[in-house]
């Protein structure tokens, strides 16, 4: 490792310059490095992790952090989960990838066990969650043509505002956030937005060719947007009465997050397709899944859908481990009483920065006022004193903890966090 003195990009953007020492690198020597060579799509934290355990990880000069953002939900199990990890191992020693045109022996092991966990009857594996909104999108569509017959190509999908579905050209046509949309136009057609959390406005814009509403029972990347009591229940009705499908999207909510295995099981609601991922490997490997049952992933067939890396061996393998502890170290359940705890102890705080405090589970956000100066400026305190979140939608801060903390950590971080929200 050398430390890097100089960093410069020549006239012509070939090429580097850089004097170097027998030193470590220190953060902001990543920092210039980063900002150099990778392009500037997001604005992180100055803070350079280089390793993680459970809840807590360590940047490069060795200080600890505890993580309340969990990688946005992908790291529910904890960071670097032992038996996650020697499931990744066994794997990777074995067989990494062989491509769909050949079977291998772990994905229908995976297959199965998506099945017993969450009871749909059949699972398509993809790598990221974007994909697999795609992938429920064009489901929907083959379905509104095959079987609902709707004139081809005439199909509507209902989404909700203030959605976040990934950044795809499709799923940001359908984004009511102008940031996610600017320059990325012409968007795909087919889509109708309709406000979140009103049941009422949905079906007042359905019409012969809606074939589904697509939505997150919690809008988490929109604030942590919680809708009224009865309005997935509301919503699940609506379609049944219309012959829509309902797909949720719970690549956030989903796998223990809220203190349920998805969160539209608060209201006893079984979407028609349910799109899960980030947690779905630990945080191990990219890994997204597709549920529903025979009657609509049936409609696929060979060469109409897939990926290179879709339900490869790795992701497979690693992906049962990551379902298997969730399950058996009862970590749904702790992100119930963990999840209560610490909004409790939240919505304590007095401080005249919050607006409110709202969650489900482990998946909470604190609203501040406008006035109180965006939330990044808290992000940024609340880092120096260990603990690290991220602002959504500029006034939020989002606290998503691993599913694995306990009463003792939270009751160390509330204190930092009363007096970070206080601070003038």
């Amino acid at each position: 490792m050398v430390r890097l003195i100089e960093i410069t990009r020549p006239a012509q953007g070939v090429g580097q310059f850089f004097v170097c020492e027998s030193v470590s690198m220190q953060t902001q020597d990543y920092i210039a490095l980063e900002d150099l060579y990778g392009a500037h799509n997001y604005h992180p934290l100055d803070v350079v992790l280089a390793r993680g355990e459970g809840v807590w990880v360590y940047d490069v000069e060795g200080k600890r952090y505890l993580d309340c953002l969990s990688a946005y939900s992908a790291v529910n199990q904890g960071h670097v989960h032992p038996k996650i990890l020697e499931a990744m191992l066994q794997q990777a020693s074995r067989l990494t990838l062989a491509s769909r045109a050949f079977r291998n022996d772990q994905l229908p092991l995976l297959n199965k066990d998506l099945f017993e966990k969450t009871g749909y009857g059949m699972s398509l594996l993809m790598n990221s969650g974007a994909e697999a909104v795609e992938t429920a999108i064009k489901i929907a569509r083959k379905w509104a043509y095959t079987v609902k017959k709707i004139p081809r190509y005439q199909a509507e999908i209902l989404t909700a505002a203030g959605n976040f579905h990934g950044r795809t050209v499709t799923t940001v046509s359908f984004s009511t956030v102008p940031h996610y949309r600017a320059d990325f136009g012409p968007f795909t057609p087919g889509f109708v937005s309709v406000p979140f959390g009103d049941a009422d406005a949905f079906e007042n814009a359905l019409n012969p060719n809606t074939a589904a509403f697509l939505v997150e029972p919690i809008q988490g990347e929109g604030g942590v947007i919680i809708p009224p009591e009865g309005y997935l229940t509301r919503i699940r009705e609506i379609c049944d009465r219309h012959n829509l499908l309902l797909l949720a999207d719970e690549i956030q909510t989903g796998l223990g997050r809220t203190g349920k295995m998805f969160a539209s099981q608060h209201e006893g609601v079984r979407p028609d397709v349910l799109i899960v991922g980030k947690a779905l490997s630990g945080g191990f490997y990219p890994i997204s899944a597709v549920l529903a049952d025979e009657c609509l992933l049936g409609l696929f067939t060979p060469g109409e859908h897939g990926s290179t890396f879709g339900g490869n061996p790795l992701a497979a393998a690693v992906a049962r481990a990551a379902l298997n502890v969730l399950v058996d170290e009862g970590m749904i359940e702790n992100a119930q009483v963990m999840g209560d705890y610490f909004m409790e102890h939240l919505m304590e705080i007095s401080s005249p920065h919050i607006k409110e405090v709202r969650g489900k589970g482990l998946l909470i956000g604190v609203e501040l006022h406008p006035q109180a100066g965006g939330a990044l400026r808290f992000c940024e305190a609340l880092q120096r004193e260990g603990i690290l979140v991220k602002e959504t939608r500029q006034h939020i801060i989002r606290f998503a903890p691993p599913l694995v903390i306990d009463k003792e950590t939270i009751d160390w971080a509330i204190p930092k966090i009363r007096s970070i929200l206080q601070m003038a």
